[in-house]
């Protein structure tokens, strides 16, 4: 692979700095670089910016309202967003229920939900993990009964991210609870304000209301909003997983990070010296960025790939392992160099003392430990990773 960019890739990436300096709202910047959290109006604006650009959906068939994009413009795209403090792009609806939506769903529900996406005229959330059943998801136990022309469902779902905002939620239900757990499973699209749901929030170690737990009680679905065939919903999840744990390794951002560390670590003295040349904290800075050289090809060609038509498979278990750990420990590099400053709550009358740098060292630090367990710890990756590679 030729990891430099061609003339025709040289002018892609121009475009896309352009377009990112004239339409990318300095208020939203700002509190991307400074680790502040985007209120839900923000978020839809910058997905609509995108929308109509036509850029959101960049990983959609041009059929579908997608780009056309390479996978290189894909990397290029996200590699650039990331630099100019641009959001992540919430994954729910474009990344994550869009895709099997493509194919699994009837074509009513192609020509009415992935407009709507497109649009952000719906705000997705992921109903998979429950008390119980978070990396061993087939054990979930939220039912579904069919009562005529609805379902009707009850259960819990737990670790909601951003479901306090969502009007729409794709779930995993237990339909068949008599056979094997993989085999009674359907794939479910819930509106949440439909009677019956209650969304309560969970607070994280950094104070964050982020994510949710989420009841359902006697909520009547309607049967059109089952995707695939009933009791078959567990390869909607199977499919569905595999991009998300893509989309977690967020190539993008750890280089942003890593080039933002590097100029913080030239600034700040350590015994009269800039921390950059303290032994061991290049070391580790050092290595960091080989093994964050070895996520982004690895990325590159699970990319390629899934351009060609195939499905990332144990490629997207190793992308999820690699990429969390270069995430988790570029933040923990990060409070290293705020030194003390990086306690939490250290305040003055109400200021943040220290580096500007400093504030959000600790939350973001404390937020990113999620990152190895969600969408599927990293030890059930390792154990795909055995079954699928060296068939243990």
């Amino acid at each position: 692979m030729d990891i430099e960019y061609n003339e025709s890739e040289r002018a892609f990436r121009d475009e896309v700095r352009a377009f990112l300096a004239d339409k990318l709202p300095a208020t939203i910047s700002n509190k991307v670089k400074q680790s502040e959290r985007l209120s839900p109006e923000e978020t839809v604006q910058w997905h609509r910016i995108l929308g109509d650009k036509g850029w959101l959906a960049m990983h959609w068939p041009v059929e579908y309202g997608g780009p056309g994009w390479s996978p290189i413009q894909k990397h290029i795209f996200e590699e650039e967003t990331a630099e100019a403090g641009a959001p992540r792009l919430l994954p729910f609806g474009i990344n994550m229920v869009a895709p099997v939506i493509m194919k699994f769903g009837t074509q009513a529900q192609k020509d009415y939900y992935l407009p709507r996406i497109l649009k952000t005229e719906d705000w997705w959330a992921q109903g998979y993990s429950e008390p119980g059943a978070g990396s061993d998801l087939a054990s979930l136990k939220t039912r579904a009964v069919r009562d005529g022309d609805h379902y009707i469902v009850n259960g819990q779902k737990t670790w909601t991210t951003l479901g306090q905002h969502a009007n729409m939620m794709f779930n995993l239900v237990r339909t068949n609870p008599d056979v094997k757990k993989q085999e009674g499973i359907s794939f479910l699209l819930i509106d949440m304000n439909t009677p019956g749901v209650t969304v309560r929030p969970l607070i994280t170690l950094d104070g964050e209301h982020e994510v949710n737990e989420v009841f359902f009680d006697d909520v009547k679905v309607p049967v059109e909003n089952l995707v695939g065939e009933e009791n078959k919903g567990w390869t909607c999840a199977k499919y569905l997983l595999t991009f998300e744990r893509t989309g977690i390794a967020g190539v993008g951002i750890s280089k942003a990070a890593l080039a933002d560390l590097k100029d913080i670590a030239r600034t700040q003295m350590v015994q009269g010296k800039p921390l950059i040349e303290q032994p061991s904290f290049a070391e580790r800075l050092a290595d960091l960025e080989i093994e964050l050289m070895a996520v982004e090809m690895t990325n590159l060609r699970t990319v390629a790939a899934a351009e060609a038509g195939g499905v990332p498979g144990a490629e997207s278990s190793f992308l999820k392992i690699m990429g969390t750990e270069v995430r988790q420990a570029i933040s923990d590099l990060y409070r290293e160099a705020a030194g003390p400053y990086a306690l939490p709550f250290i305040a003055e009358e109400d200021e943040m003392v220290g580096p500007e740098f400093a504030g959000p060292a600790s939350p973001t630090y404390f937020n990113l430990r999620k990152l190895s367990i969600f969408g599927g710890s990293n030890e059930i990756q390792k154990n795909i990773i055995s079954k699928a590679i060296l068939g243990l």
